[in-house]
C-alpha cells in the first residue's frame, strides 16, 4: 500500500527530483495545474481529459478559449491515446518521430477521444509533442497518461524559460505544483507542423527548421498564419513584454538613441557604444545561445522601469535566426 503524498495548500516551487514528480503526479490527477520544465519552455499542465482542470489552466493564463493546447506524450507510441492519424498521416508522423523525437517538433493531427475538445479550442484536431526533458518524460511516465500544457506564463507574456519566471507570473496562484528543472535549453517554443493539410504546413517555426522538415516530408506549405489556427503561438502579438518595445535595425537603433531623453534598454549583438542612462543586454552572436538566453533577458529588462526596449534586428535570417525574429516580431507589433 502507498503512503498519501500530502497536498501542497498553495503555489510552490519543488527540486526536480523523484519524491516532487510523484507529487505532481498525483497533482494532476487530483485535477490540479503543474507547471513543468521541458527543452524549449516551461509548460503550464493538466490532464487532458480533466474539463475542470483544463478550464482552471485557460482561466488563469487567461488564454482564449480557441487557442488550442499541446499534448504532450511521454513516447511516439502514445500518439494514438489523443490522436487519430490517416495511414498517410502515421507514415509521416512515423518518419518525423524517428528524426526529430524526443524533442522540440509538435504534430498536428486529427483529434481522438482521449483529448477533450476544450483543450483543441474546440477544433478536430490536436497537436502532438513527445519532449525531450528528463523531468518532463519522468512526470508523463509517472502519470501515465498524455499532459495537455501551453507555455507557463500568463497569456501573450513572454514566456518562461524557468522556475523563478513562472513564480513571476503566477506569484499569487493558488494550488499551483511548479517543479524546477534549471533553465531550458532551446528557449523558444517548438516547430509546429499540421500533417493534415497537404501538403504539410508549417503552423510556428522553432528550433526544427523549415529545410529539416522539407528533408523528412518532401515538401511543406510555408505560408504564414493569418489567424488563430491550429497551433498555439501563431498570433501577430505574443511573447511579449509589457514595456513598449521596437525592432530596429543597426542604424535605427542608433537614432533611437539619439533621440529618446528616457532611459531604454538596448538588447544588441553589434558592439553598440550605449550612452547613459540608456542600459544595454549584450546578446550571443551564436544563433543557439541567443535563443536561449532571449526570454530571460527580456523578462529582466521589462522589470527593470525602462521606458522602452530597443532590439537590434538578428544578424541573420537563415536557421535558427528566422525562428528568432518571428519572436522579436511578435513580441515589438502593435497589431
Amino acid at each position: 500500500m502507498t503512503t498519501p503524498v500530502p497536498p501542497v495548500a498553495s503555489v510552490n516551487s519543488l527540486p526536480a527530483d523523484d519524491q516532487s514528480i510523484l507529487l505532481a503526479a498525483q497533482w494532476l490527477r487530483q485535477g490540479r495545474l503543474v507547471a513543468f520544465p521541458t527543452e524549449t519552455v516551461y509548460g503550464l499542465g493538466a490532464s487532458c481529459t480533466d474539463e475542470s482542470a483544463l478550464a482552471r489552466l485557460y482561466a488563469l493564463k487567461g488564454r482564449p478559449g480557441d487557442n488550442p493546447l499541446i499534448a504532450h506524450v511521454a513516447t511516439p507510441g502514445e500518439v494514438g491515446l489523443v490522436a487519430c492519424p490517416t495511414p498517410r498521416q502515421a507514415g509521416m508522423l512515423a518518419d518525423l518521430g524517428r528524426r526529430f523525437w524526443p524533442g522540440p517538433l509538435t504534430m498536428v493531427l486529427p483529434r481522438g477521444p482521449g483529448m477533450s475538445p476544450s483543450a483543441t479550442g474546440g477544433r478536430d484536431t490536436v497537436a502532438v509533442r513527445c519532449p525531450a526533458h528528463p523531468v518532463a518524460r519522468a512526470l508523463l511516465t509517472a502519470f501515465g497518461a498524455p499532459i495537455a500544457a501551453p507555455s507557463a506564463n500568463r497569456s501573450g507574456h513572454i514566456s518562461p524559460t524557468s522556475a523563478a519566471h513562472v513564480l513571476a507570473d503566477f506569484a499569487n496562484a493558488s494550488e499551483l505544483l511548479v517543479i524546477d528543472g534549471g533553465p531550458s535549453r532551446v528557449g523558444v517554443e517548438s516547430t509546429v507542423v499540421d500533417l493534415v493539410a497537404d501538403p504539410p504546413r508549417l503552423l510556428r517555426p522553432g528550433s526544427v527548421l523549415p529545410e529539416q522538415l522539407v528533408e523528412a516530408l518532401g515538401e511543406i506549405d510555408t505560408t504564414p498564419m493569418s489567424a488563430q489556427g491550429a497551433s498555439p503561438g501563431t498570433a501577430a502579438r505574443h511573447y511579449s513584454p509589457r514595456t513598449p518595445a521596437l525592432l530596429l535595425d543597426l542604424a535605427g537603433l542608433r537614432q533611437a538613441l539619439a533621440e529618446r531623453r528616457e532611459p531604454c534598454a538596448v538588447v544588441a549583438t553589434s558592439d553598440l557604444d550605449v550612452p547613459r542612462p540608456h542600459g544595454r543586454m549584450s546578446m550571443p552572436k551564436d544563433a543557439e545561445a541567443y535563443a536561449a538566453r532571449l526570454y530571460a533577458v527580456l523578462r529582466e529588462v521589462d522589470q527593470a522601469g525602462f521606458s522602452a526596449i530597443l532590439i537590434e534586428r538578428p544578424p541573420s535570417r537563415v536557421g535558427l535566426w528566422s525562428t528568432i525574429l518571428d519572436r522579436l516580431e511578435r513580441a515589438t507589433t502593435t497589431a
